[in-house]
């Protein structure tokens, strides 16, 4: 597989487990009544950012940004590129011909790693949502969306390769 053709392959893969993530989203809300991420306040963190702020006593309290929807959303998509990209890092381009569940699986609940520590106390719900109402239930939906993200990158990688190989 040639530079561009892997570009594409990891950018629809990407996008692929996103997008079913985000399906997922909606159908938790519809049916159990769990807000879906707002991720016009990944927004709000980022664009603050420039401006030397990366911790937030409460992101949704921070002064609104221009934008951040778009960037919001924006960024989360590109993490679920990025993502993509570390998991055919990982298993190798050879995986791609036969896809296999595991690999993604644990990327997908791997990936966790980053709002706990990173984006959560970031925008202020401390590490591992402990500054969060419910931490638990909080820790739960995150390694639920993020172990959804990953069988959307199995299957999406079923998707791609049979389109490419």
């Amino acid at each position: 597989m040639n530079l561009v053709t892997s570009i594409v392959v990891i950018v629809a893969i990407g996008v692929g487990a996103t997008v079913v993530m985000d399906l997922w989203g909606l159908v938790r809300k519809q049916t159990l009544g769990v807000p879906a991420p707002d991720y016009g306040m990944v927004g709000r963190w980022i664009g603050h950012m420039p401006r030397g702020r990366f911790a937030h006593k409460s992101i949704a309290a921070s002064r609104p940004v221009r934008g951040e929807q778009f960037v919001g959303w924006t960024v989360h998509y590109l993490i679920g590129v990025a993502y993509a990209a570390l998991l055919i890092a990982i298993v190798g381009p050879d995986w791609l011909r036969e896809p296999t569940l595991i690999p993604p699986l644990l990327v997908g609940v791997g990936t966790v790693v980053a709002p706990f520590f990173i984006m959560q106390p970031g925008m202020g719900a401390g590490v591992a949502a402990s500054r969060t109402p419910n931490p638990m239930t909080a820790r739960i939906q995150s390694l639920l969306n993020h172990f959804v993200f990953g069988l959307g990158l199995y299957v999406s990688a079923l998707v791609v390769s049979r389109i490419v190989h």
